[in-house]
């Protein structure tokens, strides 16, 4: 018999590309293996998850607003109402098992999972545990991590390391430097700077980067920007007068093209940007997102700052320390190499497997 599997979650790319990641392992390892995603209606991975051939439903959910009180007073209904929902899902869908990969669809779903019964399983991606996945951690048959130490947030005989999935040509990718640059269409000889900020686009980020441009080509870099949809026009804009030495993006789908141009990358520190840049392996700059839940991106970058594998700056800081950084980063090649080592040795290139294995053990 077949596996039927619920794979809930979304919100980001950082929750989305790990499901999708999932979602592929577990058909490769059981052919046949029948999914159902579970979104937010609105979100991005009502889009994105159709976009690689799996199934979605979207239920109606929010998280907590907390820059807008205001805007939660729909809440309890919006929840109520999802968790009427869910159980619908479940009765209809009869899965064997639920995956919450994180997001507001997460929840609903495997806690309604846990009381009709049915096995589950966490992909916890951050280094600090939200509030949501500790409490569905109780029940969950395997936790699957990607640090460690954190048996402080999970019942430690459920806690399995398997690292965070991340897409498969980036997983797999063996691109040199030099077909990067190819890619990009840029001068090889010149130290390549890539700034990203997730897939949503980074505000401070691209501020701090359009306020010093000036200073930051002085340096004769060139530069490979992803702004988001927001910024992608005001980036066009200021960039007009380096033409060939950057290059704006509002997203980028050859990521692994992109990390292998790179010599310095400047980014957000959510889960899945770390897993990738660990297996790409290049020297990096965090400046963490302040407002992710339970400041889990600070959490996440100084995972890695204590093994020497990255540089960080608060966001509060970005606009009068992030470019001195950079520049004595870039002056500084015996710090890269060993960012580039320590980076090698946290990466995990098989976790979407591992974790597809696991799934397929709590359903046994």
């Amino acid at each position: 018999m077949s596996k039927r599997i619920i794979i809930a979650g979304g919100g980001t790319g950082g929750h989305i590309f790990p499901a999708v990641a999932i979602g592929h392992a577990l058909q490769r390892l059981q052919p046949g293996t029948q999914l159902l995603f579970v979104g937010a209606k609105g979100k991005m991975e009502m889009e994105k998850v159709p976009q690689e051939g799996f199934e979605i439903i979207g239920l109606d959910i929010a998280g907590f607003n907390r820059s807008n009180i205001l805007k939660n007073i729909t809440l309890p209904f919006k929840l109520l109402k999802s968790y009427r929902d869910a159980k619908q899902i479940i009765k209809d869908f009869k899965p064997d098992a639920a995956i919450g990969v994180g997001g507001y669809a997460s929840f609903p779903i495997l806690r309604m999972a846990q009381r009709l019964g049915i096995p589950t399983m966490i992909q916890e991606q951050n280094s600090y545990a939200g509030k949501s996945n500790q409490i569905l951690g109780k029940k969950a048959q395997a936790i699957c991590v990607a640090y460690a130490n954190m048996e402080r947030f999970f019942p430690k005989d459920r806690l399995i390391l398997t690292g965070n999935p991340v897409r498969k040509n980036i997983s797999q990718m063996d691109i040199t430097r030099e077909e990067g640059q190819v890619w990009l269409g840029g001068d090889p000889a010149k130290t390549t700077i890539l700034a990203i900020g997730g897939s949503l686009g980074a505000k401070t980020i691209n501020e701090t980067i359009d306020e010093q441009l000036a200073t930051i080509m002085d340096t004769g870099v060139q530069l490979v920007w992803q702004t988001g949809k927001q910024f992608y026009h005001q980036a066009v804009q200021s960039t007009s007068l380096y033409k060939g030495r950057v290059k704006v993006y509002d997203f980028i789908k050859e990521m692994d093209y992109a990390y292998a141009a790179a010599d310095i990358v400047i980014s957000r520190a959510g889960a899945l940007a770390i897993s990738e840049l660990c297996i790409a392996a290049k020297p990096v700059i965090f400046v963490p997102f302040p407002y992710a839940a339970e400041d889990h991106q600070t959490s996440n970058a100084q995972a890695l700052t204590e093994h020497n594998a990255a540089l960080m700056v608060t966001d509060a800081m970005a606009k009068s320390e992030l470019v001195k950084k950079l520049k004595s980063l870039m002056a500084d090649t015996t710090m890269q190499g060993i960012m580039t080592q320590a980076l090698r040795g946290l990466a995990i290139k098989d976790a979407d497997e591992r974790i597809a294995k696991k799934v397929f053990e709590i359903i046994k």
